[in-house]
Order: C-alpha cells, then structure tokens, then sequence
C-alpha cells in the first residue's frame, strides 16, 4: 500500500465539525482500512461523506463490503472502487457482478490472517508467518484477482514462501504474510474524548482498532464525544495516539442487522 503525505491534525484538540471535512483530503486512489464487520460497526458517516465529494479509484481493506445500499456498498454500487481486501464477500451482489466482469480487483484473504495482517503494519511488523493457508491457493497461487471480460483470469495471485518450523513431529509448514498499511483509516466508536481516545459497543470493536492502527491517518466518528479525563483509562479500547481526527455524529442514524434471526411465537 502507498502511504499519504497528508499531515495530523495539530494539537491536542483532534474535533473535526463534520464528516465531510474530515475526508475532504482523501484524493482519488487513496488506499482505506475500514472497520465494520458485516454491517456492525460501520463508519456509515464517514463512507456517505467520501461518496458525497466523489472520490474515485479507492483500494479498500475491510472485513467485507457491506451490502448493496448500506456502509461500503454504496461505494461499490457507485463504482468508486477500484481493488477490495477482504475475508467475506457473500452478502453484496454488486460485488460479484464487478468482481467477474472485471471491473473490481478482489484480494481475498482468510479472516484472522486479515487482522493480523492490519495489526501487524500498525505494530511496524513487516511480516509473520502462519499456518493458515498452507496447502491451498492461498499459498501456492493461483486464486483469481481480476478477470478480463470474456470470462478469464486476468490477474492471478502469486506464490508466497512457505517455510518449515519445528523440528520431528513438531515439524510444520507456515506461510509467509506481509503486513498491510493504509493511506487512511475509517472506523466508529462508541464514545471518544477531544484527544481521540475511544470506546467501542460490543461488537461493535470488531475490527476497528486493527484498521486504526493500519492506517497512516485515522478518522474516527464517534456517537458520544466528551471531554478529555471522562473516559476511564482502563475502559479505553484505542488510545488516541492512533486517530488523528475526530467527528461527532450522534445516535440518529440508521444501525442495520444483516440477518434477523428470531423464534416463532409458541416455539420452544
């Protein structure tokens, strides 16, 4: 990933008046972390105001690409995105009609390497090795990244280097993996303070302090902002050395289910 010369913001005092100044300096073929899983915890804020001033060519690494008309699906649908990284893609039809006309650049990669891979370039971490993937594609090459439009492969996968650890039965293969950094994050929170230290809801965290820590400039939203000392250090979830900018956006914006799952009146 390509890094930003885009500077933080100066001082203590990380608050951003809306969203939209926030991104404002997001140029087209920006590389993006974005937490969220599924359609939990999606920075929907941030995602409306990078759609609304019409960035374009964006390579984004997120868990998934949320749905047709909510989170990063409404990039998509636009056709904002030019590459996604991602574990899971199975719940947006956009994506798989860009992906196999060849329009989309797709990396898929196992869920727990992803969040490894974005922990591991904000930790300074070039690369680690995992056995996650060994004796598949994922390894060996192959796993199709972009086909041309009359249905092949255009861009393949390549081979990464699989070592031996361990010694006798200990023995066993890994798989090389590079860490990943991007020019900006997006990610939401819960509640944050003035010098961008958050809090995330349950689930909510999923991903998010990884992207955060990924990204060279984080942009956080938060739904309750408060002041510097209200927060208690020890139920800080990201401290605010990673979020270089802060926007709030309140609670009253729409919070999707991706499966509603409920009993029959009467079941047991």
């Amino acid at each position: 990933m390509s890094t930003t010369t885009v500077p933080a913001r100066s001082g203590l005092d990380k608050v951003v008046a809306t969203a939209a100044a926030a991104v404002a300096d997001i140029p087209d073929g920006a590389s993006l972390a974005v937490g969220g899983f599924g359609l939990c915890g999606n920075p929907v804020g941030l995602i409306e105001a990078l759609l609304g001033q019409g960035t374009r060519e964006l390579s984004v690494v997120s868990n998934n690409c949320g749905v047709e008309d909510y989170g990063l699906g409404l990039l998509l649908a636009a056709g904002r995105l030019a590459k996604m990284t991602a574990s899971y893609v199975g719940e947006n039809k956009d994506f798989e009609s860009q992906y196999l006309a060849g329009t989309l650049e797709v990396e898929l990669t196992p869920q727990g390497t992803l969040a490894e891979k974005l922990r591991a370039g904000g930790s300074g971490i070039a690369a680690f090795y995992t056995t996650t993937g060994v004796g598949t594609q994922v390894a060996e090459g192959g796993l199709p990244q972009r086909y041309a439009p009359d249905g092949t492969v255009a861009q393949a996968s390549a081979p990464k280097e699989v070592r031996v650890f361990g010694e006798g039965e200990e023995a066993r293969e890994y798989v090389l993996e590079e860490s990943i950094t991007t020019d900006f994050a997006l990610i939401h929170a819960l509640r944050g303070d003035r010098h961008g230290n958050l809090q995330f809801n349950k689930s909510a965290r999923n991903f998010s302090p990884l992207a955060a820590m990924a990204g060279w400039v984080c942009i956080a939203q938060v739904e309750e902002l408060v002041e510097p000392g209200e927060l208690d250090p020890d139920e800080i979830h990201l401290p605010g050395i990673f979020v270089h900018r802060l926007v709030h956006v309140g609670s009253d914006f729409e919070k999707r289910i991706e499966r509603r799952t409920v009993r029959q009146e009467g079941q047991e």
